[in-house]
């Protein structure tokens, strides 16, 4: 069983996107914990709505092609768009941040809130 975070963001309709991000996660992955979502500035192009942002830890039988995979489905499925700037709005972003206890997203270690949620859900992560 592999166990991993995944961290979500929105600044396009955030409460409906992330609950529904939530609940399409609960149907692919055993949710073990989640973050409560916070606020925050965007990264980039400020002109732009404050993200909300959280994390869930969950496990899965599948590897991380398979739940990279299903994270973009449910990105599609929320119609994120990606044809805009790569810091811009967004219904959904979701993102493996931490792999079977190794930081994978080097976003970790340049975002304070991502590293908060990480270490609120495995606060004896070795990193």
């Amino acid at each position: 069983m592999n166990t991993f975070i995944i961290g979500l963001g929105s600044n396009i309709d955030p409460e409906k996107n992330i609950a529904a991000a939530l609940k399409e996660l609960a149907g692919h992955f055993k949710i073990c914990g989640q973050t409560p979502v916070k606020r925050t500035k965007p990264v980039g192009p400020q002109e732009q709505p404050d993200f909300f942002n959280g994390a869930v830890l969950a496990q899965t039988d599948k590897d991380r092609a398979g739940i990279k995979a299903v994270l973009r489905g449910i990105e599609n499925q929320l119609h994120r768009d990606r044809t805009g700037p790569a810091c811009g709005p967004r219904t959904i972003d979701l993102d493996i941040l931490v792999w079977n206890d190794t930081v994978v997203d080097q976003d970790f270690y340049t975002r304070d809130f991502l590293r908060e949620e990480v270490l609120r859900l495995k606060p004896d992560l070795k990193y």
